[in-house]
């Protein structure tokens, strides 16, 4: 019998309760699903994600895989339709 991988060995965490100790909200948790960055299963109508993505997850985003431009609306002002660069 093949060794058991000890993420495997634990239950799926509930949605909420990974909220709960990552401190996203919902709303970013929605976008990071969407995007497919995390991947969830549903159980009898709830969300879980599984020990073994969460640790995935993590690795991804150290690796910097999730890294891009955050967009700064207040750098560009609009004056009489034209776009100017914030002084």
């Amino acid at each position: 019998m093949p060794p058991m991988d000890p993420m495997n060995a634990l239950p799926p965490m509930s949605l909420d309760r990974f909220q709960e100790l990552s401190g996203w909200s919902f709303t970013t948790l929605w976008r990071f699903r969407k995007k497919k960055w995390l991947r969830t299963m549903v159980i009898s109508g709830r969300h879980y994600v599984s020990r073994e993505e969460i640790a995935n997850f993590n690795r991804r985003a150290e690796s910097g895989e999730f890294a891009g431009k955050v967009a700064n609306p207040s750098a560009f002002r609009k004056h009489d339709g034209e776009l100017l660069k914030a002084a």
